[in-house]
């Protein structure tokens, strides 16, 4: 009896030590399937694509086709001026200006009617955009009788580059759009606008690049890459952790920038201009609490305005009105810089 003991209680250990390694192989399979997926999501994101037809949002999508994103990837092309000023009414200026050992920028220069000392808006689309998409802005902008200058990030539009670094050398170019502005404001204000990821390079370029602004309109503006990643997850009905960590690193290492660092809650601390920040208390891709926590961290303070079921899109689409009245008496309070 003591040998059949013996024996049955080998026989088990042994079924546990075969479960283990199942397991073992299993997780490590997965593992390594999870990574892979992460990996041609990431170059995706921050590599446009050289032909195709842009992935719709997640939103937009059926579950099958959730699931044909998710396993083969997205397809991002590279963002294109289609349109300019002139299509919808506005005189205009190619203008062109280099970032130090970087990108040349390409951008329009769309100058105001009035001819007195109102301020010069400095605008920066969002991911996968162009300067195309700010048209709607430069228009209220003009009517409001400000000067404003659109600006393609590197790579995408007509400036030079192949990709994006989701905001992080982006700072850079706000920079240097900064500095060019200067040249043609003749001492007036000049403020930023800059609509999510946009929004993001401009408290980066603040924060980190001495873009001293004299003011800066925030719009849908994320509080991490890593949250506003998560929330695309969610929105395919997928689990935020692990995939937006992957992705955030993955990207990172396609990009050569540190994901997880570009943080506008914590550069935000570093604001000390006039701040505006506006947000859709509807929108998807970056929620209300998130910024909210931005505009809270804004060492100045910030001033907060929300738009009734707007989603994630430019804001003067959702409201023009209160777009216009909230952004009008913002830039009236701007004083004249003393430069």
């Amino acid at each position: 009896m003591g040998a059949l003991s013996a024996d049955v209680s080998a026989g088990r250990r042994a079924i546990r030590r075969r479960r283990r390694r199942i397991v073992a192989v299993v997780l490590g399979v997965a593992t390594v399937l999870l990574n892979v997926v992460a990996i041609r999501h990431a170059r995706a994101m921050v590599r446009w694509s050289d032909d195709g037809s842009r992935t719709e949002s997640p939103e937009r999508l059926g579950t099958l086709a959730k699931l044909g994103v998710l396993l083969g990837g997205v397809t991002v092309p590279r963002p294109r001026d289609e349109r300019t000023p002139s299509s919808v009414g506005l005189a205009f200026e190619n203008v062109f200006f280099e970032v130090p050992g970087g990108p040349r920028l390409v951008g329009w220069y769309v100058p105001s009617d009035t001819g007195d000392e109102r301020a010069v808006v400095v605008c920066f689309h969002g991911y996968a955009e162009s300067m195309e998409q700010l048209l709607d802005v430069a228009v209220a902008l003009h009517e409001l009788g400000h000067d404003a200058l659109l600006v393609d990030f590197r790579g995408s539009g007509a400036s030079s580059g192949d990709g994006t670094t989701l905001g992080v050398r982006e700072a850079q170019d706000v920079a240097a759009a900064l500095r060019f502005a200067r040249r043609r404001a003749s001492g007036r204000p000049v403020v930023a606008y800059g609509f999510s990821m946009g929004a993001a390079a401009v408290v980066r370029a603040i924060a980190r690049e001495r873009a001293t602004f004299d003011g800066a309109i925030l719009e849908a503006c994320f509080d991490r890459l890593v949250t506003t990643t998560g929330n695309r997850f969610r929105s395919m009905g997928l689990p935020a952790t692990p995939f937006a960590q992957l992705l955030v690193f993955w990207g990172g290492v396609a990009a050569d920038i540190d994901g997880f660092d570009l943080e506008p809650v914590r550069d935000a601390e570093r604001l000390t201009c006039p701040v505006l920040a506006m947000h859709g208390t509807a929108d998807e891709r970056v929620t209300l609490d998130q910024g909210r926590s931005v505009a809270d961290a804004v060492a100045g303070g910030a001033e907060f305005v929300t738009f009734e079921g707007a989603g994630h899109r430019l804001l003067v689409r959702a409201d023009r009105e209160r777009w216009r009245t909230a952004v009008e008496a913002f830039l009236a309070g701007i004083p004249q810089p003393n430069r």
